[in-house]
C-alpha cells in the first residue's frame, strides 16, 4: 500500500506530464497553467487512497483521478472569474493573465477534458462512473447557485447553509471516494460507506475553513485572516451570528455588514468580538467535531482490516489539521 505522500507525488507527476497537442495553443495554455499551479490535490488523492484500500495498483487509475482535479480546477477558474479574484495560489488568475473570454472558453474545455479523462476508466465501470460524475457535477453547480443567492439574504438558516456546502464542496470528495471504490471492484455497501465518509469529511473541511478564516493563525492558514468578514461572505459563523444574536447584537452586526467604508482591522475585530459573545466559535468547533466523528464511523464500518484503513484515517486527520 502507498502512503498519501507517495500518491500525491504520482498525481503531480502525472499532471505535469500531461500534453496538449490540440490547437489553438492559446486555448490550452491556460488549462496547463491552472493545473500546474499546484494545490493539495485532495480529490485525486482521496480517489487513489480509496482504490488502494482494496487493490494495490492505484497508479492504473491516474487518468480518472486527475479527471477530478481537472474538474475541480475548472470550477475554481470560473469562480475566480465570477468573483473577479486577482490571485489563485499566489499567481495571477486566468482572466487577469489572459482575459475573461479566454477564461470562459478554457474553463469550458477543462470541463470536457475532465469527462474525457474520466472516460478512460475502462468499459467495465464506465456507465456507473460517468453517471456518478455527471450527477456530482450538476450538484456542484446547484451548490454554487445557492451560494450566490445567499449573498443577498440575511435570513439563511443553518440547514440551508449545510446543504449548500454539501453540494458545493462535499459531494466531489464523496464522488472521489466512491469512484475509487467502484474501480477497485469494492462491494457496493463499502463503496456507499466511503461516499458518506467523503461527504462528512467534506462538511467538516468546509466548516473548518470558515472557522480558520476568523480564528486561524495566518502563518499556518496561509493567508490573512478575516477575509470572509470583510467581504460579508455567508459562512457558518456569520449565519449563526445572525440567527442567534439578541436585538442589540443583530443591529451591530447589520451595521457592519451594511457599512461600505470601514477600517479593515476594526471591522474584523468588532465582528470577531460579536462572534465570541454570541458563541459561534464553539458552535463551529462542535459541528466540525460532529462531522469528523460521523465520517470516522462510516470508515470504521468499511469491511476491511484496520491496517488497510490506517493511511486513509491518517490522511483525514491531516486534512483537518487535527490532533490525533
Amino acid at each position: 500500500m502507498y502512503t498519501a505522500d507517495e500518491i500525491l507525488a504520482k498525481v503531480n507527476a502525472y499532471i505535469n506530464n500531461l500534453t496538449y497537442d490540440r490547437k489553438p495553443q492559446s486555448l490550452y495554455e491556460p488549462i496547463k497553467y491552472v493545473l500546474e499551479l499546484g494545490g493539495k490535490r485532495i480529490r485525486p488523492t482521496l480517489m487513489l487512497l480509496s482504490y488502494n484500500l482494496f487493490k494495490d495498483d492505484p497508479e492504473t487509475i491516474l487518468s480518472p483521478a486527475c479527471a477530478l482535479e481537472t474538474y475541480h480546477n475548472y470550477t475554481l477558474l470560473h469562480d475566480d472569474l465570477m468573483d473577479d479574484a486577482p490571485l489563485r495560489r499566489g499567481q495571477q488568475t486566468v482572466h487577469v493573465r489572459w482575459d475573461a473570454n479566454t477564461a470562459i472558453l478554457s474553463g469550458d474545455s477543462m470541463l470536457v477534458l475532465a469527462f474525457e479523462r474520466m472516460a478512460r476508466c475502462g468499459d467495465k465501470h464506465l456507465h456507473e462512473v460517468l453517471s456518478l460524475f455527471a450527477e456530482t457535477a450538476l450538484e456542484i453547480g446547484e451548490g454554487q447557485q445557492y451560494d450566490m443567492e445567499f449573498e443577498h439574504r440575511n435570513d439563511v438558516r443553518e440547514e440551508e447553509y449545510i446543504e449548500m456546502i454539501r453540494l458545493k464542496t462535499s459531494v466531489l470528495l464523496a464522488c472521489a471516494m466512491k469512484i475509487g471504490a467502484i474501480l477497485a471492484d469494492a462491494p457496493k455497501e463499502d463503496a456507499d460507506k466511503l461516499y458518506k465518509f467523503g461527504e462528512q469529511i467534506g462538511l467538516a473541511f468546509q466548516l473548518q475553513d470558515d472557522y480558520l478564516d476568523v480564528y486561524g493563525d495566518p502563518k499556518v492558514f496561509g493567508k490573512k485572516i478575516g477575509g470572509d468578514i470583510t467581504s460579508n461572505k455567508k459562512t457558518y459563523m456569520l449565519i449563526n451570528a445572525f440567527n442567534k444574536a439578541d436585538a442589540k447584537q443583530r443591529k451591530e452586526l447589520e451595521r457592519w455588514v451594511a457599512c461600505e467604508n470601514f477600517n479593515r482591522d476594526e471591522k474584523v475585530a468588532a465582528v470577531t468580538a460579536l462572534y465570541n459573545k454570541i458563541g459561534v466559535d464553539k458552535l463551529a468547533q462542535d459541528k466540525i467535531n460532529h462531522y469528523f466523528e460521523v465520517a470516522s464511523k462510516y470508515l470504521n464500518d468499511v469491511n476491511l482490516p484496520e491496517e488497510r484503513k490506517a493511511e486513509m484515517k491518517a490522511y483525514a486527520v491531516r486534512l483537518l489539521n487535527r490532533q490525533r
